[in-house]
């Protein structure tokens, strides 16, 4: 039997490359929208077809619904937020920021799930927000800092929007939502949410083969990303395999690093060692 961690692992390689993808993409004045659109077309068809394998019922009663597309729709906003982000920072430190929002989801936790909030827990969000502080001094464009400024907090919004995705599937699967149904939705909600967004916010809806091959190979890494960190909860601890899928960000910083698309700092090391150590905190129970 494979282990969790080598699933949750596999999630975390994964979810690195997409965001450099991500990154190589948003380099470029593409439309982020039909991006999106792409990667929920692909994602959808995977999820259906997985669906069709397996002996699990999709059950689509209210409860998993209301909750998946409420969590569908926060997952969308937060992708489309990172992919603006990109257009003008490293994808190490937009990658980092996006997987500190476990640092948000302990907060909302503690706030609309009535969970503890212990003294790791406490360290691990002070570190969390020290990680973010020290990313943020570091200018990434030699540009103004009104600019900078800008685009980090685009990142941080991201980030916020995927912490409410966590804590409202968290929150739905308490409830009796169906998990197969959640994510088929999500995967639903990507393709309206970014088809909305190119024909309403950038007022361009056009598909080239060069956005359809970015759409192809995202859209399967999304779907990679999400299948098999639920392939680690379902047979480990939950405590253990999210955190070390939370990690993706130092894939991203490796692999953004040996493509020549950034370099390494030692302000960067130590963000990235940061956030490593406070998502070690934050997975403690107590």
């Amino acid at each position: 039997m494979i282990s969790p961690v080598y699933y949750a692992l596999l999630s975390l390689v994964c979810a690195g490359v997409n965001d450099v993808v991500f990154k190589r993409y948003s380099s470029q004045d593409r439309s982020r929208g039909v991006y999106v659109f792409g990667i929920g077309f692909v994602w959808t068809i995977l999820q259906i077809m997985t669906l069709g394998i397996s002996d699990r019922p999709l059950i689509l009663n209210p409860v998993s619904l209301a909750y998946g597309l409420a969590a569908g729709l926060l997952l969308t906003a937060s992708n489309l937020l990172l992919l603006e982000s990109l257009t003008h920072i490293d994808v190490s430190l937009g990658s980092t920021i996006y997987r500190l929002n476990t640092v948000g989801v302990v907060l909302l936790s503690l706030f609309l799930l009535n969970e503890p909030l212990g003294f790791f827990k406490i360290a691990g969000v002070i570190l969390g927000l020290f990680a973010v502080f020290l990313l943020y001094r570091r200018n990434e464009l030699g540009s103004t800092g009104k600019g900078h400024a800008f685009f980090f907090g685009l990142a941080i919004a991201a980030s916020i929007f995927r912490a409410l995705y966590g804590v409202t599937s968290k929150a739905g699967l308490m409830q009796g939502a169906s998990l197969q149904s959640l994510l088929l939705i999500g995967s639903i909600c990507w393709i309206f949410g970014g088809a909305g967004y190119a024909l309403f916010r950038e007022k361009r809806f056009k598909i080239t083969v060069k956005k359809a091959l970015y759409s192809l190979i995202s859209g399967v890494l999304v779907f990679l990303i999400v299948n098999f960190l639920m392939l680690a909860v379902e047979h480990g601890q939950a405590s253990v395999v999210i955190p070390i899928a939370n990690m993706s960000f130092i894939a991203a910083l490796i692999l953004s690093v040996a493509l020549k698309m950034e370099t390494l700092t030692k302000r960067k090391l130590l963000a990235v060692t940061v956030s490593v150590v406070a998502i070690v905190f934050l997975s403690f129970s107590a």
